[in-house]
């Protein structure tokens, strides 16, 4: 070893030394400085904080301004806010805040509307919640998640019959804009059977908020339901957090043993606000536009639905998953269909035709079904879905006269039988249906 390089080792030993020597408690707090802001994306220097942790920045206002660790580079951090950036200046000071992000929870938040920092959004004054849970929820061990057994009951006789879902189960409401899913999730959110309902508003419009609570829920709805909403002009981090908050709420009350039906508009969303955050930070797109944190978000989310423990209750949740476009290929939609446990896809073609809710029997799953309904009512749905692809698949033949009667005798039973079974998957919004209603409304189809 040459002398310059015994010198240098011997400068790094002291100086490794010396900052051993003045190294800070881990309790203490060192405060940094905000160095640039691009777009919604904050820059800070002189502090450090894990991802995923908590800041409040010094504003021209009275309230410091909260934001969330998104990621870092060297000495900086990339944060991003979570309200209203109105107010930030250079050099602003900045607090790191200890501890994991923790949301107050509690019975308390039955018939309340909040947004997604869990602050009231009815007017309706403070809420009396002392409980904390972690935002990002707590993973289950899946040996230890009690099975799907029982059926759940949405009221849509066409989902009762053909595609039974199963308390526990995690399911994608599957469709392009204006095809009828904010309906046919306020029917299921009026008709089912559940002892809490907790409804996450993710990114839609804020006339869509108000009518969903007007119209579907009702002021009966409203009194077991807890309404999470974080609207389109909300900044992503608070759509994330939306969708995150109502996840943790749902899981709450599945703690407490009762059967929760989380029902969240929509995934796409959420999938959307992800990405926002992630390109603000650097990270490059990998499918059509979308980073790969995207992808690796969903299933976290989704995977804290379902059954708790044995002996605890269940979160049924039902997703809406904008396909853009009509496109069933689009990486959201398959991404979800993935993690998922079924899917219900609405179509386009269906809708145009009069015929809601608009469900595509043929391209729809329940993957619980097999397992949770008799063999009677397999066999029946089975048999009705033939009937139903066989008259699709040779719909031309039969429109333009090409096809003659007599030809084939599975054809001739799809025919006479189309009008009945268009007539069970036809629905008012006002009607609901049963499990057993949805069975002898299939046996009298099939008859």
């Amino acid at each position: 070893m040459s002398v310059k390089q015994r010198l240098n080792h011997s400068v790094s030993q002291k100086l490794d030394r010396l900052a051993d020597q003045i190294q800070l408690p881990p309790s203490t707090v060192v405060a940094g400085r905000l160095v640039r802001m691009v777009g919604m994306t904050l820059e800070v220097v002189g502090t450090f904080a894990p991802v995923g942790s908590r800041c409040h920045i010094e504003s021209e206002k009275n309230a410091p301004i909260e934001a969330e660790v998104v990621g870092f580079h060297d000495d900086r951090l990339f944060l991003m806010p979570i309200g209203d950036t109105q107010g930030l200046s250079p050099n602003a000071k900045v607090v790191p805040v200890p501890g994991g992000v923790k949301v107050k929870v509690g019975s308390a938040m039955l018939g309340r509307i909040v947004d997604g920092s869990g602050q009231p959004l009815d007017e309706l004054g403070p809420m009396d919640v002392k409980d904390e849970v972690l935002l990002s929820g707590r993973r289950i061990n899946p040996l230890n998640r009690a099975p799907i057994e029982a059926p759940l009951d949405v009221g849509i006789k066409a989902i009762n019959g053909l595609l039974t879902l199963g308390r526990g189960q995690r399911v994608g409401l599957m469709a392009g804009t204006g095809v009828g899913k904010s309906v046919l999730l306020g029917m299921m959110t009026r008709y089912t059977n559940a002892d809490v309902v907790v409804v996450g508003l993710v990114g839609e419009r804020g006339r869509e908020v108000n009518d969903f609570v007007r119209n579907n829920l009702g002021k009966e709805g409203l009194k077991r339901s807890v309404v999470v909403a974080t609207p389109a002009d909300d900044p992503p981090l608070m759509r994330l957090h939306g969708a995150m908050l109502a996840t943790a709420i749902a899981e709450y009350f599945r703690d407490q043993g009762l059967n929760v039906l989380l029902l969240m508009d929509s995934l796409t969303r959420f999938a959307q606000a992800q990405r926002e955050i992630a390109l603000a930070v650097g990270e490059p797109p990998a499918s059509k536009g979308y980073p790969p944190s995207v992808f690796s978000k969903l299933p976290q989310l989704v995977e804290r639905a379902g059954n708790g423990s044995e002996g605890s209750g269940s979160i049924t949740a039902i997703y809406t998953v904008l396909a853009e476009g009509d496109d069933q290929a689009d990486p959201v939609v398959d991404s979800a269909r993935g993690v998922l446990d079924g899917h219900i896809v609405l179509s386009r073609d269906i809708a145009d035709s009069g015929r809601y809710p608009a469900i595509d029997i043929e391209s729809s799953v329940s993957r619980v079904m097999v397992d949770i309904v008799s063999k009677e009512q397999l066999s029946l749905a089975r048999r009705f879905k033939q009937l139903y692809s066989t008259y699709q698949q040779n719909q031309d033949l039969i429109n333009v006269g090409a096809y003659r009667r007599g030809t084939d005798s599975e054809i001739d039973t799809a025919i006479l039988k189309y009008p009945v079974l268009n007539q069970f998957l036809s629905q008012q919004i006002e009607e609901q249906f049963s499990v057993k209603d949805s069975m002898t409304e299939l046996q009298h189809t099939l008859s």
